[in-house]
């Protein structure tokens, strides 16, 4: 049975939460209200995550509960989706900025500027918040490298744990600081904060360059292959999370799982006994009390690509190394190979 709404003061804004005892995690019997408070408890982090950039919302307006599933481009039957333009009816205060897909369409996105969007947002089911690596200012230059540590079968997050210290020692030999976070699942996830002077195109080039170098210091536990047959049991460096409109998980977002994981920062003293078992909806605000927002030098550092475009430039030069296979859904792109599973390509000559 529904219950009564309940207006929540965030600021200077009264956020109205519809039936705030509706169960959102069964398992653990957390509600809508609950799941409100949980960002609030987080604001200046979740805020920073997200202020000025255009975000996707993903949302669950069913909470999470067993055989849920998400909707996909292949299948829009599923019981949560992905929100990529602003909802009708948003308040006014919810700004927006427009971004344009890879396919040349528009679209006006949600753009947190106060925490009481988040509130608003999570009103609305939203769990996970997938924020650009861009600022509204120029959304077409990205302002963050996004590392996706991504383990594959036979691998697990101590896996990722090695490679990511790997990673970290070749940024710093570049004068590149990365800071980390759980995935809030098996991943890892190191953001560089970066100049926004490079395009998409040039991020994405210079993060495939990182995990060239990455796999040739480390070939039994580090691929960059884009198809899943050739990846083996290494973790993948996932290089088209910055092609345009690929987006990770924000720090503190929820991730739909039973015991409610959020993506947690840590600092690198911790990558190595943290464990994304640790960080929860449940166990997040005492943290963020103690430890502050671990990701704040996310938004006051900006460092140069120049030393990873050298690494495109080199693997050009020295290996004849050009691009590599973007996402299905997008266009046919200037210098892609040709974007065909290898054991198709075989059987087709």
């Amino acid at each position: 049975m529904a219950t009564e709404a309940v207006e929540i003061k965030v600021g200077e804004r009264a956020v109205r939460v519809s039936n705030p005892d509706k169960v959102y995690f069964a398992e653990l019997g957390l509600t809508k209200r609950q799941i409100v408070e949980y960002f609030l408890s987080v604001g200046d982090g979740i805020l920073g995550a997200l202020r000025d950039r255009p975000t996707t919302l993903e949302r669950w307006p069913g909470g999470v509960f067993e055989g849920a599933k998400l909707s996909t481009r292949a299948d829009h039957r599923g019981d949560a989706f992905y929100q990529k333009r602003i909802p009708k009816g948003a308040p006014d205060y919810v700004e927006t900025a427009r971004i344009a897909f890879p396919s040349g369409r528009p679209a006006d996105e949600v753009c947190p500027t106060e925490l009481a969007v988040v509130a608003w947002a999570a009103n609305l089911g939203t769990l996970t918040f997938h924020p650009w690596p861009v600022s509204r200012a120029d959304v077409d230059r990205p302002d963050q490298l996004r590392i996706d540590l991504d383990p594959q079968p036979g691998t697990d997050f101590s896996d990722a744990v090695r490679v990511a210290f790997e990673v970290r020692a070749l940024l710093a030999s570049m004068g590149i600081t990365a800071f980390p976070k759980t995935s809030g699942g098996r991943g890892l996830h190191l953001y560089v904060p970066i100049e926004p002077r490079w395009t998409f195109v040039e991020a994405r080039r210079a993060l495939i360059a990182l995990g060239r170098e990455m796999e040739r210091r480390m070939p039994d536990q580090v691929t960059v292959k884009w198809w899943k047959e050739e990846r083996g049991q290494r973790i993948f460096i996932d290089y088209n999370q910055m092609a345009r409109d690929r987006t990770i998980a924000s720090a503190y977002s929820i991730r739909p799982t039973q015991r409610a994981l959020v993506s947690a920062p840590v600092t690198w003293d911790e990558v190595g006994d943290a464990h994304p078992q640790d960080f929860s909806v449940l166990t997040m605000p005492e943290r963020f009390a103690q430890v502050g927002d671990l990701h704040a030098g996310v938004a006051t550092e900006a460092y140069s690509l120049e030393p990873l475009i050298e690494l495109v430039e080199r693997d050009q030069r020295d290996h004849d190394l050009g691009d590599m296979p973007y996402p299905p859904e997008y266009p046919k792109m200037a210098g892609e190979p040709k974007r065909v599973q290898p054991s198709k390509a075989r059987d087709d000559t």
